[in-house]
């Protein structure tokens, strides 16, 4: 029982940072948080489920067309909308959660709901680790978060717009003193993280129906784990990721599936009484606060 828990435990770990990437990025880079992630993560799914489904578009392919597609509407919603209000935070989190709303509500209208969506597993196959039985589909899906994270990492170090990206999310002030434009940095940070949604729902979408619920469930997620890990940190969103991954895990098995929510929040909760700005987060000095 315990090989099989530490195995699924990992599995549900990676998950969760291969989820949270996205909305952690956006908010590093632009101080956007973006609320209608959750949102864009469900769109991803259902859109994939179209082009297989209806327009007969071969799995690979669908898959690129709606990473691409996610992306370029990430682009246009910073474009003609967040850049508007950009710099106050309040105002972003409700526009942006207003209009995963109404993504949702749209899916809704049109019918988009209910366990018969479902998107095709990559490999449908089960195979035994350690005594347990597993999927291949939640085996891969460590693999795919592992690269998704690498390559970011030698994104942001080894591209010319990575180390923007990361003067920005530095020091805004002296990332612009050398010619780096904030709003066209903040609309890419918004593509990027929209279009790792979709990665997240390309991976995470097959092991069970779309539904528009998931929508909620993600950005619940992903607001846990980018707090407990500090906005904007990636090690600690990862390391947050495993804390919350294997403490769901464990409580599932050992204590029962009703109080995996409650031993998430109050983990949340004790992380922000020890340490309000999270693991990893940069509190501001008091007089900064002032």
């Amino acid at each position: 029982m315990i090989a099989g828990t530490l195995i699924y435990a990992t599995i549900n770990s990676v998950a969760l940072a291969l989820t949270a990437m996205g909305f952690n990025l956006t908010f590093g880079i632009s101080r956007v948080a973006n609320f209608a992630y959750g949102a864009f993560y469900v769109l991803a799914a259902y859109a994939a489920w179209l082009l297989i489904h209806r327009m007969g578009v071969p799995y690979p392919l669908a898959v690129v067309i709606t990473i691409t597609a996610c992306t370029a509407i990430g682009a246009l919603l910073y474009r003609l909308v967040l850049i508007r209000i950009h710099g106050q935070p309040l105002s972003e989190v409700i526009v942006t959660f207003g209009i995963g709303l109404a993504i949702l509500e749209l899916l809704r209208t049109c019918g988009m709901d209910g366990f018969d969506y479902t998107l095709p597993l990559m490999v449908d196959r089960v195979i035994v680790v350690a005594g347990t039985p597993v999927d291949m589909q939640r085996m891969l899906s460590v693999p795919i978060g592992l690269l998704v994270m690498l390559l970011l990492w030698g994104f942001t170090r080894h591209t010319a717009l990575g180390r923007a990206f990361r003067g920005m999310a530095q020091d805004p002030r002296t990332a612009m003193t050398f010619g780096i434009d904030p709003d066209k940095m903040a609309m890419l940070a918004v593509a990027l993280g929209s279009g790792l949604a979709a990665v997240a729902a390309m991976v995470i979408a097959p092991l069970g129906g779309i539904t528009l619920a998931d929508g909620y469930d993600v950005l619940l997620k992903v607001l846990a784990v980018c707090i407990i890990g500090g906005l904007g940190s990636t090690g600690g969103a990862i390391l947050a990721s495993f804390i919350l991954g294997f403490a769901e895990r464990f409580t599932d098995v050992f204590i029962g599936s009703k109080w995996t929510m409650i031993v998430s929040l109050a983990t949340i909760l004790v992380v922000l009484v020890v340490r309000p700005s999270g693991l990893f987060g940069r509190q501001k000095a008091l007089q900064e606060r002032i």
